[in-house]
């Protein structure tokens, strides 16, 4: 777990879906250094578990929320009993690799579910929530996907560019509710997805693919979820009290190649 000196987030509640590992685990981990209860949903709870465990040996307060971000009435329940919810961080998702042609009308429910549906629904309790309480931070995690083309993610595309879309519209429609809402869009990060991906894909081929895979952005690496949690850590802080409405990329000179 990453230590800060800052206590930016002392007295506030975080949660975090998807924050059983990835970047969803490492904004866990810098929210919590940082004095921020955390609360981590996670359809996986043993994951979420084991990101509280890593909170928790540093003395920081963590709890986890076992929910499918695509139930409504999962989520209706896990938001249910948050009590105060200061900051709301949307990164659960799930990826797909095909184009127009190859992606099956079941694969385009399953991401919708997730990465659209599921987002929809946090911010629906979320903002509920925070209005109640008298305004908050919305962090929602999309892609560099979201604004430039990228060969057969025809599905994932279409889905983290409704993310996108989304913050734009909490961002307009709650302004005056004391409530920011904005967006990263990561290029490759990486995470235990993409090493998964890649020995299942690329047998006996995995540096040689991971190499390739690095070397798409132009800095010469993928990121690390580290470097996007602690930009989110800025969004989510008063420092970035003047920023709503807002899409940062951080992608290492990806769109630089567009």
């Amino acid at each position: 777990m990453t230590t800060s000196s800052s206590r930016r987030f002392e007295n506030r509640h975080a949660l975090i879906t998807g924050g059983g590992s990835g970047i969803g685990q490492a904004i866990a981990l810098r929210l919590a250094s940082e004095g921020a209860a955390v609360s981590i949903l996670e359809l996986r709870p043993e994951a979420g578990e084991e990101t509280a465990r890593l909170i928790r040996e540093k003395g920081g307060e963590a709890t986890v929320i076992a929910a499918d971000v695509s139930d409504t009435e999962s989520v209706r329940a896990a938001f249910s009993g948050l009590g105060r919810l200061d900051i709301l961080i949307n990164n659960a998702g799930i990826a797909h690799i095909g184009n127009v042609l190859t992606t099956t009308p079941s694969d385009l429910d399953r991401l919708y579910a997730v990465n659209v549906r599921g987002v929809y629904h946090c911010l629906h309790f979320g903002v509920e929530n925070m209005i109640a309480t008298g305004g908050g931070v919305i962090l929602n995690m999309a892609s560099i996907a979201s604004k430039v083309g990228i060969a057969d993610r025809f599905a994932y595309s279409m889905t983290k560019g409704a993310v996108l879309t989304m913050t734009l519209s909490v961002a307009r429609d709650f302004v005056e509710k004391k409530i920011r809402c904005n967006c990263i869009c990561p290029a490759r990060v990486h995470t235990p997805f993409v090493d998964g991906f890649l020995a299942k894909t690329y047998p006996g081929k995995e540096a040689e693919m991971f190499a390739k895979l690095a070397a798409g952005q132009p800095i010469g690496r993928m990121g690390e979820p580290a470097e996007v949690a602690l930009l989110a850590a800025f969004l989510c802080s008063d420092e970035a009290a003047f920023i709503t409405g807002s899409a940062y990329d951080i992608d290492g000179g990806f769109t630089l190649l567009r």
